[in-house]
């Protein structure tokens, strides 16, 4: 019951945020949760895949333009001839590292997931972000407790 209710709160939330993206997910996970036979599968399986999957679709999002011819070889070279060209390669990098710790700590300690869930959500409906951010969020929470000696338990 209390997950029903945690889920109906987000859905409130994300209402009165007008976050349509975080209102489609609650809406599929509440009806995926409606039929236990499919959920007992589907929640694990999305649970493990959904986040390369995430990754997978973002990554034919950037892609297109390149498709399209919206974006060319020699864009590339002319962005590499500035430091914003190479701060965007920098922060590239940065984030895949990032990425990489925080999909072991989510894997290694599920119970932190609660809350970035909960980060993210105010970050997505109060403070107008994106919720791309779990993953890099947990990487960052991954450098900052290993920095301060800290520990989820």
């Amino acid at each position: 019951m209390e997950s029903w209710l945690f889920l109906l709160a987000i859905l409130g939330i994300a209402f009165v945020g007008r976050n349509n993206s975080l209102l489609i997910a609650t809406f599929i996970v509440l009806g995926i949760k409606l039929l236990p036979p499919l959920s007992s599968k589907l929640f694990p399986l999305i649970q493990s895949k959904g986040i390369n999957w995430g990754v997978t679709l973002i990554s034919i999002a950037i892609l297109i333009p390149i498709a399209t011819g919206k974006i060319r070889f020699i864009d590339l070279l002319h962005a590499m001839k500035t430091p914003a060209g190479w701060i965007a390669v920098g922060c590239g990098i940065a984030v895949a590292i990032l990425s990489r710790h925080g999909v072991n700590l989510l894997t290694d300690t599920p119970q932190v997931t609660v809350a970035l869930v909960l980060g993210t959500i105010i970050g997505v409906v109060f403070l107008k972000g994106v919720a791309a951010g779990p993953i890099i969020a947990a990487g960052i929470t991954y450098y900052i407790v290993t920095f301060l000696h800290l520990s989820f338990t």
